[in-house]
């Protein structure tokens, strides 16, 4: 990614683009870079995208949950002077996006879920997390993807360092316990805005049927598979991922660049 970290006040951000606000949030162990394709194909086509990092190490552990991360993007959307914007979250992003558009219904204008958590996710299995095993570490990065491939020595390299570092250990274990505990289940029905399920058909992490409860809960959802895809759809298909956003995107928040 070409694009420099911007850092003002408490929020670090990646900022591309003028038009209709895309705010995009990475899941647990995701970083800004897994949304590359995403960030750089929309901020030439007609959107304001912005990415913040979001603060899972940084909280209190008492806050350290899919509430106060959801609040943490109502403070950066207001230092920004930016509303009416589309979220669009991966993994744990869905689930602050969810929760985030529950808080503040009038602000998002739309919503965009990839994997996302909020109804069910399996994340490390029973034995999670086996802190000092390379190779269980790599065989569970490995298993968020279609293709192992993917899971990069840099990522399973991230991921041995989040899972022996105690304090972003303990904060990654108390998400994982928020999440459970911020089901959306009851709180679907009532979202009525605009939303785009892109999910991975061979997600192992929040599996098919989470996506088909999803488009059934959510009124006014539509929903779209990738093939040989897992967990993370923007990374392992960008392409493909960007065509069913852009086709979303074009029906329901058109910009004045799309479609040429």
């Amino acid at each position: 990614m070409k694009y420099t970290l911007k850092k003002e006040d408490r929020y670090t951000y990646l900022e591309s683009g003028e038009g209709t606000p895309l705010i995009i949030l990475h899941g647990l162990m995701g970083h800004l870079s897994n949304f590359d394709g995403v960030f750089d194909y929309f901020s030439n086509l007609g959107y304001q995208v912005l990415m913040p990092e979001l603060p899972i190490y940084n909280l209190p552990l008492l806050k350290t949950n899919v509430k106060n991360l959801s609040k943490y993007i109502k403070n950066f959307v207001k230092f920004k002077g930016i509303d009416n914007y589309i979220l669009l979250g991966n993994s744990l992003g869905g689930h602050i996006a969810l929760y985030h558009t529950k808080l503040n219904p009038e602000n998002v204008a739309g919503i965009v879920l990839t994997g996302s958590s909020g109804l069910y996710e399996n994340a490390m299995g029973e034995s999670y997390p086996k802190r000092g095993d390379y190779e269980y570490i790599k065989k569970k990065a490995q298993d968020v993807f279609y293709d192992p491939e993917i899971a990069t020595k840099e990522i399973v390299d991230n991921c041995y360092e989040t899972l022996n570092n105690r304090n972003k250990l303990i904060r990654t274990l108390a998400i994982a316990k928020s999440a459970i505990r911020h089901n959306m289940a009851d709180d679907l029905p009532h979202m009525n805005l605009p939303a785009c399920l892109i999910w991975g058909k061979n997600d192992n992490v929040t599996p098919p049927d989470v996506a088909e409860e999803f488009h059934r809960l959510l009124p006014n959802s539509e929903l779209h598979w990738i093939d040989k895809c897992g967990h993370a759809p923007m990374m392992e298909h960008p392409n493909e991922f960007n065509k069913y956003l852009e086709a979303w995107l074009n029906k329901h928040f058109p910009s004045k660049t799309m479609g040429k």
